[in-house]
């Protein structure tokens, strides 16, 4: 008798686990879920190919291209890893006073300023110092803003009932992202040149802009019951 109670237990426990499963992924399915996931996944997808990885990852090929030598390399690599270091604790500092989305669009609309600038300085054969410069610059932008808040964004914006299944979601869209990009700059590198490529990942940047600007809410201050009606979740 008691392995028989035993076996009911489980079985009606495995049911109702199945069930629960069940629901989680027809409401992962249903519209406006898919529409939130869908920024979480855009999201996470800008903050790979805004193409900072693309420095800290190629850093000797970046500043190899712009007339650095090897010692020099090594300092800028350290410069780089500094500046980033630095305006991530900004970032820390201001992120819940100025907002999530007023960064994230200070964030794409420098970087790809900044990545359009480093094309025009590689297409006229500047090299040298203004490449490390507007480098620098383009990742104190990424360090105050896509770095750090996109991780906030995509812990706020998903509802508690399938927020573990949409952050996965979300999370693993962001390191297939990294290995597409990590992949594929020395084809584009070798295709279009170094300032093509960081002309395609300006253009990026802008198109980041303009999607956070039109669908992107702002989470400050807003309970996750107010976030989630405002993406009608």
């Amino acid at each position: 008798r008691q392995y028989a109670e035993r076996a009911i237990i489980e079985i009606e426990t495995a049911m109702t686990t199945e069930i629960g499963h069940n629901r989680r992924r027809s409401e992962l399915l249903s519209a406006p879920v898919l529409r939130i996931l869908a920024i979480g996944v855009f999201l996470a997808v800008l903050q790979q190919w805004s193409g900072i990885n693309v420095i800290f990852n190629y850093a000797e090929e970046v500043y190899r291209n712009a007339g650095y030598g090897i010692t020099d390399v090594l300092f800028n690599i350290l410069f780089t890893g500094t500046v980033n270091l630095v305006f991530t604790l900004v970032a820390l500092g201001v992120v819940d006073r100025i907002g999530r989305r007023p960064l994230m669009l200070f964030g794409c609309a420098g970087i790809g300023l900044f990545h359009l600038l480093i094309g025009f300085v590689y297409q006229a054969k500047i090299g040298g110092w203004p490449v490390l410069v507007l480098t620098l610059c383009a990742i104190a932008c990424y360090a105050m803003s896509l770095a750090p808040v996109t991780w906030v964004l995509i812990s706020e914006i998903f509802p508690n009932r399938i927020r573990g299944a949409a952050v996965s979601i979300a999370v693993s869209a962001l390191w297939i992202a990294s290995f597409i990009l990590t992949f594929t700059f020395p084809v584009i590198l070798g295709a279009i040149g170094a300032a093509g490529a960081f002309w395609l990942y300006s253009a990026i940047c802008f198109c980041g802009f303009a999607f956070i600007w039109r669908r992107v809410p702002e989470t400050k201050g807003r309970t996750l019951e107010q976030i989630e009606r405002q993406l009608g979740t």
